[in-house]
């Protein structure tokens, strides 16, 4: 098998394994559809407001590690890991491995490509890309615990921390400092899921706006 064979086998398969939808399998194990209920989305955020806390995080460690899961083993199975051998373009064949489970969470082939927003997937994905991202993703990290403790709206916490990725990413390029040269592609990659995060958030933001959307911990009332 070739190399470029064996790469694309791997973003497929991290497509797909980022495709599970761990909330939906969890909500009907517990007797709920939850597409019909809520927000009708199939992440951590929903599936908690809907089962409880315990669920949230049940569903939110199994998302972050179908993105972190799949992109490390990409990294390591294909040498991209490597940061003294990594030419740009394994780097560049990294960052789509990062990207393939977001993408499948967000349209997973399951459901219809129906899906979630890719926060907790994008989190686990961007931790895998070790060392280039593993410090944007622990910043956004910190970045949405920061906003949702301040506002209590996980949507504004989601975007400020999606927003955060791409700027620490290219501020560490711009510092120049071993092992982000020439890492100018993550900030490419980032501020690009940082819009499609975003854009799965657009209800949230305009509900924020209109001041209806419900603040953490509160319930959403059931789609119609």
């Amino acid at each position: 098998m070739s190399e470029t064979a064996l790469r694309l086998i791997l973003l497929a398969a991290g497509y797909l394994i980022g495709g599970i939808p761990f909330g939906y399998l969890i909500a009907r194990a517990k007797g709920v559809d939850i597409l019909k209920v809520g927000s009708g989305n199939i992440g951590a955020t929903n599936v908690g407001r809907v089962l409880g806390k315990k669920f949230f995080y049940l569903c939110f460690a199994l998302d972050v590690l179908k993105g972190l899961v799949p992109t490390l083993a990409f990294g390591l199975l294909t040498g991209a890991a490597d940061a003294q051998t990594r030419t740009p373009a394994d780097l560049w064949w990294w960052l789509g491995a990062m990207v393939a489970p977001v993408l499948g969470h967000m349209f997973t082939p399951y459901l219809g490509f129906r899906g979630g927003k890719g926060v907790a997937t994008g989190l686990g994905s961007m931790l895998a890309v070790f060392p280039v991202l593993t410090a944007p993703a622990a910043i956004g990290l910190a970045t949405y615990l920061v906003v949702v403790k301040l506002t209590r709206y996980v949507g504004v916490a989601s975007c400020s921390a999606a927003l955060s990725l791409p700027v620490s990413t290219a501020a560490l390029w711009l510092a120049g400092a071993d092992p982000w040269r020439g890492a100018w592609p993550a900030a490419i990659v980032t501020g690009l899921l940082a819009f499609v995060v975003i854009f799965k958030h657009r209800g949230n933001l305009a509900r924020t706006l209109a001041g209806t959307e419900p603040r953490a911990g509160q319930p959403l009332p059931n789609r119609t």
